[in-house]
């Protein structure tokens, strides 16, 4: 049977809920959006329903520490393929188990999700680290990310706790959606944008870049061409710590 849900985390915990309440076995999670040959199986479609998801939280509280609650959030923000069926399969363990789980990995799903939620904390940590914004349009600043997993959600409280007086938004041209941060309100909300051709979808902001943005960006290239030291260049290490699929957010690798 394929269940289906609404590629929310609330609809997620909804359906490992409906499928506890319905007893149904042999099922396989999708989002969707992403499921295919519909009429080729039995299917259920999930309605998120914040009730029955929070039912499902308390279940596993009482069985998992908090930690291993955060890794299924980070895991669902993978959006690995698969990734939902290896997390009822955790949830699974851990409610019928009598003993601790969570060191158990021995289990492939217990191993999984540590294994996954840790890819998606090693790039949540490089886009906190990579992303550079520009100014635009009178006092508001903007980065573009394109990240392997949705960790848009995960990085906005770093940017609220070392930008608190500035407006920017963070947008995701992979996901095409975007947070903006209120400076005022201090408030952030869900934003969607709608780029002209010239943007490429958002990536490119050469057009809007302030006139002191593109002279900062300038002088802070040429600092950087005369501080670097090629004699002292150690390019592998160099890639360790800055990969070079991340260069294209840096001011100094264009």
């Amino acid at each position: 049977m394929q269940i289906i849900y609404d590629g929310t985390f609330e609809g997620l915990l909804t359906a490992i809920f409906d499928i506890y309440e319905r007893k149904f076995n042999g099922v396989k999670i999708f989002r969707k959006d992403k499921i295919t040959a519909l009429g080729l199986f039995e299917n259920h479609e999930v309605h998120s329903d914040p009730d029955k998801a929070a039912r499902v939280l308390r279940g596993l509280k009482k069985k998992l520490s908090a930690s291993t609650l955060n890794n299924f959030y980070w895991c669902f923000l993978s959006e690995l393929d698969g990734i939902e069926d290896h997390i009822l399969s955790y949830a699974r363990y851990a409610l019928s188990s009598a003993q601790p789980v969570e060191q158990d990995y021995g289990n492939a799903s217990v191993l999984e999700i540590a294994q996954v939620a840790r890819k998606v904390g090693r790039e949540k940590h490089r886009f906190e680290a990579f992303v550079r914004f520009q100014e635009i349009n009178s006092n508001f600043y903007y980065a573009a990310i394109d990240p392997d997993h949705n960790v848009l959600p995960l990085i906005i409280p770093h940017f609220r706790r070392r930008y608190p007086a500035q407006d920017w938004l963070i947008y995701d041209t992979r996901r095409h959606y975007g947070i903006h941060y209120d400076s005022q309100t201090e408030q952030t909300h869900e934003a969607i944008m709608d780029f002209d051709a010239a943007s490429n979808r958002g990536q490119s902001t050469c057009i809007a870049i302030d006139t002191d943005e593109a002279h900062y960006q300038s002088l802070w290239k040429h600092y950087f061409k005369h501080v670097n030291i090629p004699a002292r260049r150690n390019m592998k290490l160099h890639l360790q710590h800055v990969p070079k699929r991340y260069w294209k957010y840096l001011v100094e690798k264009q």
